[in-house]
């Protein structure tokens, strides 16, 4: 069952993972912008499909701490958009070579940062709600990292309604982005086996948030993320363009 990961390998990705999972508990994203860069360095095979079962896990835990806050307002335009903006991404998986994905990857981090600094705001209304799921769609099937678009347009809420919603977002794009993949024959046997290892690193990040939650500044946390995010897109970009040279 091991033989298609070293132990030294899943180590790693679990400490990847259990970091990526306790910033998203505490500041309503990160685990694929942080995670998704570092383990496509540390193992290709971790990217996406063990990625998107590690969203939905701790998009439904955190969807259910914050459920009194949830308002579905529109969220259903952005869900269809992730089905055309899904089967690109796809496509883009299954043709571009490894070290291109690792670029476009590295590319969507950095997107995902400038976004996140920039703080740019857009109306909210059924057409960009739709063009948000087609993007999230597009990132959210090569890196898992469906977020940004979405973040962007529900940025102005109320912290808590923040999370509630995005967390709704994702437990539901996870579920068409993990089909669409499966549809074109992206997932395999041990991709569900590397997700079931790496999930208690998910519970353990969700678990320690809950300690911390009230004890840390989310700013602070929310510069040292993007930071951090920021240093592992450049090490994978130049892997790739490293890759690509040779």
């Amino acid at each position: 069952m091991m033989s298609f990961i070293e132990p030294s390998t899943l180590i790693l990705a679990s400490v990847i993972v259990f970091f990526g999972a306790l910033t998203q508990s505490l500041i309503g994203f990160g685990l694929a912008v942080v995670a998704s860069p570092l383990l496509y360095i540390v193992n290709p095979q971790l990217v996406p499909v063990p990625i998107i079962v590690m969203g939905f896990a701790i998009s439904a835990m955190t969807l259910f701490r914050e459920r009194g806050h949830l308002q579905f307002n529109g969220l259903q335009y952005a869900l269809l958009g992730r089905i055309p903006g899904g089967f690109i991404g796809a496509g883009l998986l299954l043709f571009a070579p490894q070290a291109i994905l690792g670029l476009i990857i590295a590319a969507i981090v950095y997107i995902a940062v400038m976004l996140s600094v920039y703080k740019i705001t857009a109306p909210i209304n059924r057409i960009s709600l739709f063009i948000a799921g087609i993007f999230s769609g597009i990132f959210g099937n090569i890196a898992a990292i469906g977020g940004p678009p979405m973040a962007i347009l529900l940025a102005g809420q109320d912290a808590n309604q923040f999370r509630a919603a995005l967390s709704a977002f994702f437990v539901f794009s996870s579920l068409i982005a993990f089909a669409i993949l499966a549809v074109v024959g992206l997932v395999e046997i041990k991709h569900l086996w590397l997700s079931l290892l790496l999930l208690p690193s998910v519970i353990g990040g969700y678990l320690v948030s809950g300690l911390l939650i009230n004890h840390i500044d989310k700013n602070k946390t929310r510069i040292a993320t993007l930071v951090l995010c920021s240093i592992s897109a450049t090490v994978l970009a130049i892997k790739s363009m490293s890759a690509l040279i040779h």
